[in-house]
């Protein structure tokens, strides 16, 4: 029987953790010869690494509006989507990615307070329906992660340079969000050190994909 696709997304603030993550489950995934791909968001696509570093490093882009921010990560998310997720699906591959729609609910819809409707309307056109089978939420006390977060080498983007009042608002808003979703969603402690989490998410995908990771270590 052919293999089944899998969407694996993980979520959390800055600092969580989730690009070490996806690189250590990734190397088990390809162990057991699953063919993996990682992505992330905004990016993924040459059109999304533009508007990623539009995003992140321009100058120009101090003077961004919400608005405009809300409509460029689903521009890069759209073009994600079609371009590379739904191939990778469709031939059976375990897509894991970097944040996703839920990332521009929280950062855009709570931290930023803009209508959540239209957040939601925007996101389901981008993805145009296409959702996780699960999202894992690396959660991590705000200030902590903007800790790990000042201590990585390379330069500081747009948004990790936003105050404290919003990385709490990104942190609630997660959390409500994985509270309303319990079947998407599983929230990690992202506290202890990298193996630990590492360990914990092993285990969680062992038992939520039981068939399709059979032999996972």
């Amino acid at each position: 029987m052919a293999c089944t696709g899998l969407f694996i997304t993980f979520e959390g603030s800055e600092g969580c953790g989730k690009s070490t993550q996806i690189r250590r489950i990734a190397d088990r995934l390809r162990a057991l010869g699953r063919e993996v791909m990682t992505l992330r968001e905004p990016g993924g696509t040459p059109i999304g690494e533009s508007i990623r570093n539009l995003l992140q490093y321009d100058e120009k882009a101090t003077a961004m509006t919400p608005e405009a921010e809300l409509l460029l990560f689903a521009a890069s998310r759209a073009q994600l989507v079609r371009e590379v997720i739904r191939p990778a699906l469709e031939r059976g591959a375990v897509v894991l990615c970097d944040r996703f729609l839920d990332s521009t609910t929280v950062y855009q819809g709570v931290a930023r307070a803009l209508s959540l409707s239209d957040v939601a309307a925007i996101n389901d056109f981008a993805s145009g329906g296409t959702l996780p089978d699960l999202t894992l939420l690396l959660d991590l006390d705000a200030a902590e992660g903007r800790r790990r977060a000042a201590i990585r080498k390379g330069p500081v983007d747009r948004m990790e340079q936003e105050g404290a009042d919003f990385y709490e608002a990104v942190k609630r808003g997660y959390l409500e969000l994985a509270q309303g979703d319990p079947k998407r969603f599983a929230v990690i402690d992202a506290s202890p050190s990298e193996a630990a989490v590492e360990e914990a998410v092993t285990a969680l995908l062992k038992e939520r994909f039981k068939e399709e990771f059979h032999g996972l270590r």
